[in-house]
């Protein structure tokens, strides 16, 4: 067994870097959860419903090309940070807690669908 000794000012200096580094680490995982969830897409059904919209509204919206969106096999999908852009910039009617009900039911409809494939 190895015995190292050091004052204790540098002791103390040490465990604040390490508390800086390890602050620095969180904010960058939270940083990095949100870009997470602003990266994922959605549906037609899930923007519609959440957002309590109508399909026609979606589709004019794509129309006019306001909002950008994949179509896969003849499905519509939607980025959920395009979602909130619109939102921010008033072209949807909705509010923050509509998109965070969207994005919370999104991870549950996304967790079922894990565990159907898994079984």
């Amino acid at each position: 067994m190895e015995v190292i000794t050091i004052e204790s000012q540098a002791f103390k200096d040490l465990t604040a870097d390490i508390n800086t580094i390890a602050k620095y680490v969180r904010s960058m995982q939270k940083e990095q959860e949100e870009r997470n969830v602003t990266d994922q897409w959605v549906d037609s059904y899930e923007v519609c419903t959440f957002l309590k919209i109508s399909a026609k509204t979606l589709q004019r919206l794509r129309q006019k090309k306001a909002i950008s969106y994949s179509q896969i096999q003849g499905k519509n999908y939607y980025k959920i940070s395009e979602i909130s852009r619109l939102i921010n910039a008033h072209v949807i009617r909705s509010n923050d807690e509509k998109l965070q009900a969207l994005i919370t039911n999104h991870h549950l409809y996304a967790e079922q669908r894990r565990a159907i494939k898994a079984d």
